[in-house]
């Protein structure tokens, strides 16, 4: 019974190490990154595709360069960055690696390849419009790439973050049972898809622009298992970093978010430092849901994004500023 026990342990590891969660690594460096027309070339030859909203009348006073969340791309921006573009504010957004028409769709690029291009982004865009303040905003899976980079030892060049309902839902904020399955799926078969169908989860109360993203084919539908994993792994590190987030940001969160918890939002926000208060606002909007920037009334929390690039110091238009945190304890 030992021999037939060993045998079956090692047919076991065998098995399991043939199905490894599967990444792309950045390739090696062939040349100087740039900006290329409608792209951002990396320093691996990695094209990722790269939309701008600018101001049609005058200089920018500011630059927002936008990060997207998870299984979308750089064209989440596209209303947020008209938008910001009308108020003299200077858009960009790119589509990550794995994501959108970037190299490797729907395969993990892996959290310091994600921070090396946004450091890469910033610094390029920032000599694109030198003298200008220029800040990083991440929605969800962007904002968490964005916090991991901030309290890493080579922050982004930049000048403040907006985090708009970051990804931190950690596994420490999860269900037992929900890391288990993830750990058993990404060692059995990691390159399994799933979707959300049948989640019953409201992204958005913006019916016509969830149903925009339904037909539009670079919108990921069907997801890897492993590709869950890394993002998983992802807000581990960035709730992990929340104690360390000392930088300018400005950070917003709906009521009605579905997709991000309230616990470990609420987590998160607690553990910042008292020591850097002063350098941040909490936005929280008791009619947003995930999709802040896209919802219905995506209008009052861009008009306080507007406003905060204008003068971080002064008070949101909307006063979303001034509701305390624990408004976002767990029901």
């Amino acid at each position: 019974m030992t021999g037939i026990r060993a045998i079956a342990i090692v047919s076991v590891a065998m098995v399991m190490s043939a199905c490894a969660p599967r990444f792309q690594e950045p390739g090696p460096a062939i040349a100087e990154p740039k900006i290329a027309d409608d792209a951002i070339v990396m320093a691996d030859g990695a094209r990722l595709p790269l939309r701008a909203w600018l101001p049609m009348d005058g200089a920018p006073k500011a630059v927002v360069v936008a990060l997207h969340g998870f299984n979308d791309y750089g064209n989440f921006f596209d209303a947020p960055g008209k938008f910001l573009a009308e108020r003299g504010v200077a858009a960009y957004a790119y589509d990550q690696r794995g994501f959108g028409a970037a190299p490797g769709p729907g395969v993990w690029a892996g959290m310091a390849a994600m921070q090396d291009d946004a450091r890469t982004v910033a610094r390029l865009i920032r000599a694109r419009h030198p003298g200008l303040p220029l800040y990083l905003l991440g929605e969800s899976m962007g904002g968490a790439v964005l916090m991991t980079a901030a309290t890493s030892e080579s922050p982004p060049d930049a000048d403040g973050y907006i985090l708009s309902a970051p990804a931190v839902w950690a596994r420490t904020t999860m269900p037992w049972y929900q890391r288990a399955a993830l750990w058993l799926g990404v060692h059995t078969f990691p390159w399994m898809t799933v979707t959300g169908r049948g989640l019953n989860i409201t992204p958005s109360d913006n019916i016509e622009m969830l149903r925009a993203l339904g037909r539009d084919p670079l919108v990921i539908k069907e997801t890897r298992i492993d590709a869950i994993y890394g993002l998983t792994n992802l807000m581990d590190a960035a709730l992990e970093a929340s104690h360390r987030f000392d930088a300018r940001a400005l950070i917003l969160y709906g009521e009605k978010d579905e997709i991000i918890p309230k616990r470990p939002t609420h987590l998160m926000l607690t553990r910042l430092p008292p020591s850097t208060a002063a350098r941040r606002k909490i936005a929280i909007y008791g009619t947003g849901y995930h999709m802040l920037l896209r919802d219905l009334k995506a209008e009052i929390p861009l008009k306080d994004i507007a406003a905060w690039t204008a003068d971080p110091n002064a008070a949101l238009p909307s006063g979303a500023d001034t509701k305390g945190v624990e408004t976002l304890k767990a029901d």
